[in-house]
């Protein structure tokens, strides 16, 4: 059963219930949800916002409307894995190594590039939101900050100092993911917190405006990471 909450509250409960439920696969690829009825008396909730909720998985790519088959889930290869609450759901049950592969392998094709393009054109607001993160992760490695959400500023930051509007719209979905991947990552390295050094010298690299050694940092720091759960896999 739902808390209770306005209709438009209710309508969104129930996405994030039937959302991770689907990401767990509770219910199998091709087969349809529960009637409308079940889901309405198992959640008891209306049948208005069971529809608006089935229709927001649907945009989602997790649920499919045909004629005579009705609605059916969808296989991952069909969801929009740039939705933040499809990605929060996966992260949230508990990813695979498989999963945490892919997106670094996303990172590693998209941050270096930021990075290089950051050096071209960050401004000093730009500059200072990085520094700022940056001090911050020098904080935690001393038990001040919080190193998650100090990390995950400092790649956020970054992209929106590369001025490319496509990178600067990923930020939700990298914040997202980042949540989850920082904290396999470091805990594979043995360590509670980013490295303060490591991330240094990306700065230094964008702050001199140097695109070509802000590229280099950030791969290596990107690279290492994919490497740890690549040696994972293989075991």
């Amino acid at each position: 059963m739902l808390q209770p909450a306005s209709h438009n509250n209710l309508t969104h409960q129930l996405v994030h219930e039937l959302g991770k439920a689907i990401v767990r696969e509770q219910f199998a690829v091709g087969e349809g949800l529960p009637s409308e009825a079940e889901i309405c008396n198992r959640y008891q909730i209306s049948r208005t916002a069971t529809r608006e909720a089935v229709k927001m998985l649907a945009a989602k790519g997790l649920l499919v409307s045909r004629p005579r088959k009705g609605i059916t889930v969808q296989s991952r290869e069909h969801w929009n894995l740039f939705d933040p609450d499809v990605l929060d759901w996966i992260l949230s049950s508990t990813p695979s190594l498989q999963t945490l592969r892919d997106f670094l392998q996303l990172r590693l094709a998209i941050e270096p590039e930021a990075a290089a393009l950051a050096a071209r054109n960050a401004e000093q607001s730009d500059l200072d939101a990085i520094a700022d993160a940056l001090r911050r992760i020098k904080a935690a490695e001393e038990g001040i900050e919080d190193p998650l959400i100090a990390d995950i500023d400092f790649h956020s930051a970054i992209l929106r100092a590369s001025k490319n509007p496509f990178f600067m719209q990923l930020r939700s979905f990298i914040e997202t993911a980042l949540k989850v991947s920082i904290r396999f990552t470091n805990q594979f390295k043995g360590v509670d917190s980013a490295s303060y050094l490591d991330h240094r010298k990306i700065y230094d690299a964008i702050a001199a405006g140097d695109a070509q050694l802000a590229h280099q940092t950030s791969h290596v720091m990107e690279a290492e990471a994919l490497q740890l759960i690549e040696d994972r896999i293989k075991g």
